[in-house]
């Protein structure tokens, strides 16, 4: 949307990850012309705005730089006024220690239309998420919400809920908690009574540390918790309402590379096993200058040979601007390495006419080798900075014809912060040998522990080239064999062994 007023849309994100936010949320994301962003928003969400809306980090952290609030109010008037349908992505629920009423207060003043979204508040969803439910009968008939952040950093209005029934829920106080803890004995509570810490949702390093009040403080530091944090004391606390059966990756912690298509498909599966994925570094693809004559594709039966679900849009996308039509292709037959390339193409209306049961590079090689009559035209569709082990195996064989399509560069936003990230992993995913060189090429230094986990060879050999990290490689080219390599590692692990 532009020219005229726009309208600004105060969103609750909710507080873990992307399918927390609500139906209209997410709607309103799809519709944006400007999104403006907090900290700690799962990066899926930025990915369902518009290609070519406005997005603009303006998060505030303890600790860290930050835009000041009068910043970000005069950034949504601004960019209402310019007439963007402004989606202003707060995290949790904007009305919930969010300052979504100061941006609201400062909206009426300018005269700027918006509308609120309420979210997921990390107040109820973070304990919940741990098993620890805010009320329950027979325990707490209430609950209190706090935030221990002050303008002078002081808790004393905290002493005085010590005396409130239900249970007590403390926001952004990790930092005070010694002080916290200490003001509510001082103000009468039983040095007995349950108290957790609990970092979830998008937190970097998920834990809950449960122990009596006078002991919480020491248990949390000694356990490592790290904010965002939410605080529990009261006897709900004690609770564990977490299913007996645990997720075989409960716990682990995955950094992902790749573009947004990949990452958001590897997120799906990895937060359905019980892991807490995260985005590091993400590739976007970008098309090349195709010379390529498309009346080739007519003329005589070719092959069409495609290594990727990028390469797939990126072809029909070509095809597209080429002003090709689609019947012409009538003579091409079509390879895929591997089902998910397949799935892209048959969302086009195409179904391929062969996939090689080992999805390697190799495999399709040698699969099209005993499938192609040795003088048929054999045309690869690829990324322009993929390998080309490929082409020059169906060179020796074929008439075969190397046409890069687009390439991937990393998005310059992610550079910052990659060494503090890479130490928050268990694991670090790489989708192609591309997505090693964008990541090692900012100079960072893999950390010991960290196990990476490669698609395939060709990028096991590029990570091999650069680092000496561990290494695992998918036993298939796909998102499904990067999760199975995850799991297959953690089921070894895990398994108790004979001393």
């Amino acid at each position: 949307m532009s020219g005229g007023l726009g309208r600004v849309y105060l969103v609750g994100a909710g507080c873990g990850p992307a399918e927390w936010i609500t139906l209209r949320g997410y709607r309103l994301l799809g519709e944006c012309g400007a999104v403006v962003y907090d900290d700690l928003i799962d990066p899926e969400l930025l990915e369902a705005a518009p290609r070519q809306a406005i997005r603009l980090y303006m998060g505030k952290r303890e600790g860290r730089p930050g835009p000041s609030q009068e910043e970000i109010n005069r950034t949504l008037i601004d960019l209402a006024r310019a007439g963007h349908a402004v989606v202003r992505l707060k995290g949790g629920d904007p009305f919930v220690f969010g300052r979504g009423g100061e941006e609201a207060q400062a909206l009426q003043r300018a005269g700027i239309p918006f509308d609120v979204v309420p979210g997921v508040s990390s107040a109820v969803a973070i304990p919940g998420q741990a098993g620890i439910p805010v009320t329950h009968r027979g325990l707490s008939r209430s609950f209190h919400v706090v935030t221990a952040r002050t303008a002078d950093g002081s808790v004393d209005r905290i002493r005085q809920l010590a005396g409130a029934e239900g249970t007590l829920v403390v926001l952004m106080g990790l930092s005070r908690l010694e002080k916290i803890a200490d003001s509510l004995l001082a103000g009468g509570r039983g040095p007995d009574t349950p108290a957790a810490v609990i970092s979830g949702g998008c937190a970097p390093r998920p834990m809950a540390v449960r122990a009596p009040l006078s002991q919480i403080a020491r248990a949390a530091r000694q356990a490592g918790a790290a904010p965002p944090a939410v605080i529990v004391v009261g006897e709900t606390a004690a609770l564990d309402l977490t299913s007996p059966a645990a997720r075989p990756l409960e716990g682990v912690r995955v950094a992902l590379t790749g573009t947004p298509d990949l990452q958001a498909r590897l997120r799906a599966l990895l937060l359905e096993l019980g892991a807490s994925p995260f985005s590091l570094m993400t590739a976007r693809p970008r098309p090349l200058p195709v010379d390529f004559d498309w009346a080739l594709l007519s003329r005589e039966p070719n092959w069409v040979v495609l290594t990727s679900r990028n390469g797939v849009e990126a072809f029909f996308q070509a095809l597209r601007e080429a002003r090709v039509d689609m019947r012409s292709l009538s003579r091409c037959s079509f390879a895929v390495i591997g089902p998910s390339t397949g799935d892209a193409l048959r969302a086009h209306g195409i179904t391929p006419d062969l996939c090689p049961e080992v999805h390697t590079t190799q495999g399709l090689a040698q699969a099209l080798e005993r499938a192609v009559h040795p003088g048929r035209p054999v045309r690869l569709f690829r990324s322009g900075l993929g390998s080309r082990d490929l082409y020059r195996e169906l060179s020796r064989r074929f008439p075969a014809q190397d046409v890069p399509l687009y390439e991937l560069r990393p998005d310059p936003a992610d550079a910052a912060g990659l060494r503090t990230r890479l130490e928050e992993a268990d694991y670090l995913v790489f989708s192609s040998a591309s997505g090693v060189e964008f990541l090692l090429d900012q100079g960072v230094t893999l950390p010991d522990e960290l196990t990476c986990v490669c698609i395939g060879p060709v990028t096991a050999r590029a990570l091999a080239a650069r680092s000496a990290a561990p290494c695992l490689t998918a036993p298939e080219i796909s998102v499904q064999g990067l999760v199975r390599a995850i799991l297959t590692r953690e089921k070894r692990d895990r398994t108790p062994h004979d001393a």
